[in-house]
């Protein structure tokens, strides 16, 4: 009997990738089930997928509570186990440019909208965590928390694009713009940084000089659906392991790259 994984996933939007997800798991495509769905959006339609599939679903207002602690900052406190200095070091976000009080200001804020998160996540104890377009950017303070082996990352996410080209939230309208001969997306796991970690599975399809930005998406999609179950499946199946690459360049020059490996199936 397959052992089956359980998953939580994230939402912030209509949840056409939960929704390839759900079905995956219910044919068994994916040795696993959704134990809840969660969103930052309490209009989410992805919601009513989750609803209409008698699955558990909760929302943490990220505006609400982001805005409660900005209207009235003197009145909120940041989680107990909260360090700013630690978080700041290792956040990938921003740059050594970016303004002090403006980083400070999302690090907190996003903190404590995260610990409303992991309380809501906790009591169902899931393996892996996927982002179905959740539109917010995790900190290090989540990630340790949910994630602590940097070796067995279990948050997953999908892109728009081909990375590492193209990270943020408008990836299949920058491959457009850009003028790109060729589109595609990415599933990866996350790290500190944006759209930045280690690649787990990649699909793409040509764009024609007749093609607009709808067609770009739509085949965006379509392609996206099948990949996201399949990479939950790999990890189902214990097949995905992280290694750092070492790679010089060059005499001075040594690059460390975290990628996955994906096992052959041994089943």
């Amino acid at each position: 009997m397959k052992k089956e994984i359980k998953i939580g996933a994230l939402i912030s939007g209509g949840g056409t990738n939960l929704q390839a997800i759900i079905d995956a798991c219910e044919d068994g495509r994916i040795d696993g089930r959704i134990c809840f769905v969660g969103s930052d959006k309490r209009g989410a339609g992805g919601l009513d997928r989750a609803r209409a599939h008698n699955l558990p679903a909760f929302v943490v207002d990220y505006d609400t509570i982001i805005g409660d602690c900005r209207d009235a900052p003197k009145k909120f406190k940041p989680p107990a186990d909260f360090d700013l200095d630690e978080i700041w070091l290792k956040q990938g976000l921003f740059g050594p440019q970016a303004a002090a009080k403006k980083v400070e200001a999302f690090l907190t804020t996003r903190a404590v909208a995260e610990s409303h998160l992991l309380a809501a996540i906790g009591p169902y104890q899931v393996d892996l965590l996927v982002l179905a377009g959740f539109m917010r950017n995790l900190t290090p303070y989540f990630i340790d928390r949910f994630s602590p082996d940097p070796a067995r990352p279990r948050i997953m996410n999908i892109h728009p694009a081909l990375l590492p080209a193209f990270p943020g939230v408008d990836g299949y309208g920058d491959t457009f713009r850009y003028g790109c001969k060729v589109g595609g997306c990415t599933v990866h796991f996350i790290d500190y940084g944006e759209d930045s970690g280690p690649i787990i599975g990649q699909k793409a399809f040509p764009i024609s000089e007749e093609d607009d930005l709808d067609v770009v998406r739509k085949r965006g999609l379509d392609l996206e659906w099948q990949l996201y179950p399949e990479c939950i499946q790999l990890f189902a199946e214990g097949r995905l392991h992280v290694v750092v690459m070492t790679h010089t360049l060059g005499a001075a020059r040594v690059v460390q790259q975290k990628v996955v490996r994906i096992a052959s199936d041994q089943r």
